[in-house]
């Protein structure tokens, strides 16, 4: 039943009532959301999991969901991982209490400090880190150069300083986050080069990550 208002001195009052309007409720042609345009681009599916297992399969979709975004953007990063390195995977390497500018510790110095695991070393949350190699040179001065691969970690709070992986209007992005005396975020390049970005009002930013290391091949 629809109520028409008007206003008089009594204030807002109904005037009519229209008994034969169409019922509401019901699936109106062309409403809903079309196929293969939601959070993951394509059809979804209800599947049955055990409890034990719904953090990892949740864990494994969110890594997914990062990836296509990460790949879609190769002007700026690519993705080169999204899952952690196995934690059953026990490597340890010496690490030596001689500290050289180069070389290696001579044979009078061969003491081990302590034995370190690339896992723990690198990786603080596994289920909450993933990878990315950088492209470009917007960040040299912070020593992260092209084709490194960044380890970011999605837990933690970004703080003012952070080297944190960032979406603006849709583009990622690595910068040094700042905030200005406006209190707007600020992404901050370590090459004088480029610019610092202000992030207006106005715009979509999020932060997606900090970055917690680097990792570089020489060979």
């Amino acid at each position: 039943m629809e109520y028409k208002h008007s206003s008089s001195k009594a204030g807002f009052k109904n005037i009519s009532a229209t008994a034969n309007k169409k019922p509401l409720g019901g699936r109106r042609a062309g409403a809903g959301r079309k196929l293969g345009t939601g959070k993951y681009g394509e059809s979804t599916t209800v599947v049955r999991v055990p409890v034990s297992a719904s953090q990892q399969i949740k864990d494994f979709v969110t890594a997914l969901e990062i990836k296509r975004k990460l790949q879609s953007q190769d002007n700026v990063v690519k993705i080169t991982s999204c899952i952690a390195p196995p934690s059953h995977l026990k490597l340890s390497l010496p690490l030596f209490s001689s500290k050289v500018a180069a070389g290696f510790p001579s044979s009078a110095d061969e003491h081990i400090e302590q034995r370190i695991q690339p896992n723990t070393f690198l990786i603080d949350n596994a289920e909450m880190t993933f990878c990315v190699r950088v492209k470009g040179d917007s960040m040299i001065d912070a020593g992260i150069f092209d084709s490194d691969v960044l380890i970011v970690e999605r837990s933690r709070l970004a703080q003012v300083s952070d080297i944190v992986l960032a979406m603006l209007d849709g583009e990622f992005t690595v910068k040094t986050l700042g905030r200005s005396k406006k209190g707007n975020a600020l992404l901050i390049p370590a090459n004088k080069l480029y610019p610092v970005i202000e992030v207006k009002p106005e715009q979509h930013f999020e932060v997606w990550g900090v970055v917690t290391g680097s990792m570089r091949k020489f060979k």
